[in-house]
């Protein structure tokens, strides 16, 4: 196993996704109503560049983060992930500013690219961008998130090993390949010490995947405290979805439906080894605890665990 600090290779193998790959399906962008929100964006205003950053984690969560700031007034926020600090830097601030929606004066103007996280050069960008943006993670058990990150691989590309495969360099020895993308993200600790290099905590906001899901008023509460905005995305806002397992978003004033994320959320996960998940776990402790000290936040993924 790897001792905390130790530097992880980047990964390989032709099966893989790239770590980089947006998860975003080009239906799910075009139902996002693509730039500037689910309403129609408006002529007036300008475009500015964004204040504020969803910058991670992959399958954590962070759709629905995204939709749920976007029912606030004072949010403008892009359907799509603009991979500006990770894939399209080289197009200068300037694209980066055109793919925005247009706002008003005290309106905050925000994007998510969940491979922003695991990306080295990210941090660096984004601060010399603006040292003041604020940065919001969607963090989620790792174990979960590493199944969840294979399930839509999976149903992409039917043809991959299986999960048991994929996790281990030796499954003998129950060594842990950390190479593999989909475990790689989930070392959340190691990530964050390079946003920490140029940002300083007070300006990260970390969002329980999990309480998402559970208090999504709750998590809400503590994004629109940390950008500034009055609390007006609430309970109201929120309708629980029994087949889907999760909330989804209702305008509180109309008797329309609620909207609920794309088939590609909330997929059905293979069965997994106990054996792998348990070895997993062990895997993750030690980098959980130090993530937990680096943030002075206890996810409490290994009482979650100790719970089933």
């Amino acid at each position: 196993p790897l001792a905390p600090g130790e530097v992880i290779p980047a990964p390989s193998g032709a099966f893989e996704r790239d770590p980089q790959e947006s998860s975003t399906t080009d239906e799910e962008l075009g139902r996002a109503g693509g730039r500037g929100g689910s309403t129609a964006t408006p002529d007036y205003g300008e475009q500015r560049l964004p204040q504020a950053l969803i910058v991670g984690v992959k399958k954590g969560g962070t759709r629905a983060l995204l939709e749920a700031i976007r029912a606030h007034p004072d949010v403008r926020a892009v359907g799509t992930e603009p991979h500006f600090f990770d894939r399209n830097y080289e197009k200068g601030l300037e694209w980066y500013r055109n793919v925005m929606p247009k706002t008003l004066e005290g309106q905050i103007t925000m994007e998510k690219t969940p491979s922003y996280f695991v990306t080295n050069e990210a941090p660096r960008r984004i601060h010399s961008m603006a040292k003041d943006t604020k940065l919001i993670v969607v963090v989620r058990n790792p174990v979960t998130r590493a199944i969840s990150d294979y399930t839509q691989t999976l149903s992409k590309k039917p043809d991959i090993p299986t999960f048991e495969v994929l996790a281990f360099k030796n499954r003998t020895l129950g060594l842990i390949d950390a190479s593999w993308s989909a475990i790689r993200i989930g070392i959340y600790a190691l990530h964050l010490e390079n946003w920490l290099q140029y940002f300083p905590l007070s300006q990260i906001l970390f969002v329980s995947g999990e309480r998402l899901i559970t208090d999504p008023a709750g998590e809400m509460a503590k994004v629109q405290d940390f950008l500034g905005l009055k609390r007006i995305v609430t309970e109201k806002h929120f309708y629980f979805n029994k087949t889907k397992g999760f909330p989804c978003l209702k305008k509180p004033e109309d008797s329309s439906a609620p909207r609920c994320l794309g088939k590609s959320k909330g997929r059905t996960h293979p069965k997994i080894d106990p054996d792998v998940i348990h070895r997993l776990r062990k895997f993750y402790k030690p980098f959980n605890v130090m993530f937990y000290q680096m943030t002075g936040q206890d996810f409490q993924w290994e009482q979650e665990e100790s719970d089933k």
